[in-house]
């Protein structure tokens, strides 16, 4: 089954990280990735940096596109895995493996296909 893990962070605190903890967080990054593809167990990552990001609302049939992510929290979406494991257990060792567990907060979803209209 395929797994959505979400990295929440907090961008003051990863602003406040010197050169040598932001090469850790990188490099752990990197190991991860390593073993996952090794696995054949990884199918994408991204970082999704949280400044680039636009809110799309439809008010009353119109759409409207803010600058965003204007969420009322600490943390913001920063990136995400998107793996293939057995089963959730699984996908969460996977997670609590990922930096972001230290330094923030992963969110593992199952991702189950859309349905489409024939």
């Amino acid at each position: 089954m395929k797994y959505m893990l979400l990295i929440y962070g907090n961008e003051q605190a990863w602003e406040q990280l010197d050169g040598e903890g932001r090469e850790r967080l990188d490099r752990t990054h990197a190991e991860l990735q390593v073993e996952l593809r090794a696995r054949g167990e990884l199918i994408e990552t991204a970082e999704l940096p949280p400044q680039y990001a636009r809110v799309v609302r439809t008010v009353g049939g119109v759409p409207a596109v803010t600058d965003g992510p204007f969420v009322e929290t600490k943390e913001q979406l920063g990136g995400y895995y998107t793996i293939e494991a057995p089963d959730l257990d699984a996908a969460l060792s996977w997670a609590s493996r990922c930096p972001g567990a230290s330094t923030g907060t992963m969110e593992v979803r199952p991702i189950w296909p859309m349905p489409y209209a024939a």
